[in-house]
């Protein structure tokens, strides 16, 4: 057997998804992983050597000791999920459902007790909505393992059935069936198992069933596999049909079975819209990491071509009739050409929503240039896009990038209501709600710019109409959409302090107006131009940031600038160096997403340890920090990546300052 370093465990042991802990025979940590760290709030230091009753809630601390010298008494390992869900404690007193492996391990100094400890509370949520899920179906669901055994129902079974739930679980799926087709089951059932496709609703055609009083009623069926930590069972959702067998005649049985192959198609149009959709979500996922990668790399290309066009233009001044002249112009060019490339990655971090959002006065027409051109490649060629501007628009308090996420769901959307082509419309104005105009309920007297986004499409019709706003509405089927495309668009509004309207018409298409609030706050003043402006900068800034080679060309801006400058690569490593420096620390100037600690943390505890430190965050993207409690605050100064040296000194001596 290959004998592992000690750097190697550690290795695998930090690399572990789950929270990993290692226990003495006296109940005390001896190791914890970073994930330990991160589930349970808890610095290492403060957990080494601390009783593991600390991580437990204290209504199951008392009886923790006995359990620990039972499983020493009989060390077998115990696998995730063996037993029943547990409870971990955080640092801040919340609790959390979790699942523990146990194995024993002989150091030959010491035993260790280790345990594998994971946060099990989406999957009890997930199990919880599936439950609620089935429990709310209006067709009977049944579950049959490969044996023929009845494994879980649902409400709907026992009314249509007659049978308690105790009556039918664990009993073979024959119960369910009449007499004369009981026979023919068990080999139906296992030819089913051999080739566990789909079958939807009524593609068996009409079947009989039994209630618990001998009764026989027709039935559809739909059947589909699912694979569960028990094994592969069955689900059969089964409706009664006997009202429609006896209201319809063969005449109505045949467009019974039209309406079913149209309802076949209508799904397999459904389902090439999810395909789509994910096939979005996955672009916006690449774009987005690619555009962090490539922003750091274009950080580093800007700033050294903007060095060496110094020396450039300065011996083209001492020799105006070389080859210098031209060499300054050449990298002109290149610079340039960066410069778009920067505009580039902005619109990919926009498309895929991992941008630090902060609201900011807007010219809505501005906004709608920018992306314009992601609008048509969005929309395909199929689909004409025409975009009419009233000038000038009155100006509106909001996050560019959220504007542009708002177009590009509408685009969507728009686009899948018009899969043989069409025409969407954007159309901008301004709009006055007079007092004696304004609704109780919509939007105040006050001066608005107004967005119109218009489409030839399907339209919608009224009974859905109602519902298009509501968070997880869908008219897809059962887990092929989230509803939360519109819902999306309504909070973005809503949150700028807008309202939005809907008007549509089967066959005809669908309007949506955008109403934006106009500001009184005055617009950003311009930033400095790329000039090169020299900055004596006086003081010390701690340049934190994992990328090599920007942190080398961020270092070397502060420093010719006049700055003392320290680096580091990681928040720990940041930390150490704080500790052992003996000078002032003026400024912490850190990246947003590093390992083993991400900008916001690392500042936090810069600031507890220097309180008079000043902070300036740099970030590619920051989507953990777009929402939520670990957005970052408002007022945090951040320069976005990639940055020239004057949009960075500029930063530093606001902050300074």
């Amino acid at each position: 057997m290959v004998e592992l370093s000690d750097a190697v465990l550690v290795g695998l042991l930090e690399a572990a998804p789950d929270s990993i802990i290692g226990v003495g025979t006296d109940g005390r940590i001896v190791l914890a992983n970073v994930r330990t760290v991160e589930l349970f709030g808890y610095q290492q230091s403060e957990l080494v050597g601390r009783p593991i009753e600390i991580l437990l809630p204290d209504r199951f601390r008392a009886m923790h000791s006995r359990h620990r010298q039972d499983y020493l008494a009989d060390p077998r390992p115990r696998p995730m999920g063996a037993g029943a869900t547990l409870a971990g404690r955080r640092k801040d007193g919340r609790e959390f459902p979790a699942e523990i492996s146990l194995s024993s391990i002989d150091t030959g100094q010491l035993q260790l007790v280790v345990a594998a400890v994971r946060d099990v509370t989406d999957r009890l949520r997930r199990e919880a909505q599936f439950r609620d899920l089935l429990e709310a179906a209006p067709d009977a669901m049944v579950g049959v393992t490969t044996d023929g055994r009845i494994t879980l129902i649902n409400a709907a079974t026992e009314r249509l059935f007659g049978y308690g739930r105790d009556e039918l679980l664990g009993q073979a799926i024959e119960i369910l069936v009449p007499d004369a087709a009981r026979a023919d089951h068990p080999e139906l059932r296992l030819r089913y198992f051999h080739d566990p496709r789909p079958r939807p609703m009524g593609a068996g055609g009409l079947l009989r069933a039994r209630h618990k009083d001998g009764r026989e009623f027709p039935a559809e069926i739909s059947l589909s596999a699912l694979q569960t930590e028990d094994g592969l069972i069955v689900s059969a959702a089964i409706r009664d049909v006997t009202d429609r067998i006896e209201a319809q005649a063969q005449r109505l049985r045949l467009e019974a079975e039209a309406q079913r192959l149209a309802a076949a198609a209508e799904r397999e149009r459904l389902e090439a819209q999810l395909h789509q959709a994910r096939r979005l979500e996955s672009l916006g996922q690449l774009a987005g990491g690619v555009a962090h990668d490539f922003n750091n790399i274009l950080a580093v290309m800007l700033n050294y071509t903007t060095f060496v066009i110094e020396q450039a233009q300065a011996a083209a001044a001492r020799d105006p009739q070389g080859d210098w002249p031209q060499a300054a112009s050449d990298l002109h060019q290149v610079l340039r050409a960066g410069k778009r490339a920067t505009e580039l990655t902005h619109q990919l971090l926009a498309f895929s929503r991992r941008e630090v959002i902060r609201p900011r006065v807007l010219d809505l027409n501005a906004v709608i240039g920018e992306v314009e051109q992601l609008l048509r490649r969005t929309l395909g060629e199929h689909i004409q896009l025409h975009v009419e501007h009233e000038s000038p628009l009155c100006p509106v308090l909001a996050d560019p990038g959220q504007i542009e996420q708002v177009l590009m769901n509408l685009a969507v959307n728009a686009r899948d209501a018009m899969p043989d082509g069409g025409t969407l419309t954007v159309h901008t104005g301004n709009h006055e709600i007079a007092e004696t105009c304004a609704a109780t309920t919509g939007p105040p007297p006050g001066r608005y710019a107004r967005v119109r986004i218009a489409d030839t499409g399907t339209g919608i019709p009224d009974e859905v109409l109602a519902h298009v706003f509501e968070p997880f509405f869908t008219t897809k089927a059962a887990g092929e959409g989230t509803g939360l495309g519109l819902a999306t668009v309504f909070g973005i509004v809503t949150q700028a302090g807008g309202f939005v309207t809907i008007d549509s018409v089967p066959g005809a298409g669908t309007a949506f107006t955008l109403l934006f609030p106009e500001t009184d706050e005055p617009p950003a003043a311009p930033g400095p131009k790329s000039q090169q402006v020299r900055h004596h900068g006086q003081g010390t800034i701690l340049v934190v940031e994992d990328e090599d080679a920007l942190r080398a060309v961020t270092q070397r801006i502060l420093t010719r600038n006049g700055y003392r400058v320290l680096t580091a690569a990681t928040g720990p490593e940041a930390l150490k160096v704080a500790e052992d420096s003996e000078d002032d620390i003026d400024l912490l100037l850190t990246d947003v997403i590093m390992p083993y600690m991400h900008g916001q943390q690392l500042a936090e505890q810069m600031v507890a340890a220097r309180p008079g430190i000043r902070v300036v965050y740099m970030s590619g993207y920051a989507e953990p920090f777009v929402t939520g409690e670990h957005a970052l605050h408002p007022d945090a100064a951040l320069i976005s990546k990639p940055f020239l040296e004057a949009d960075l000194l500029t930063c530093i001596s606001g902050v300074l300052t």
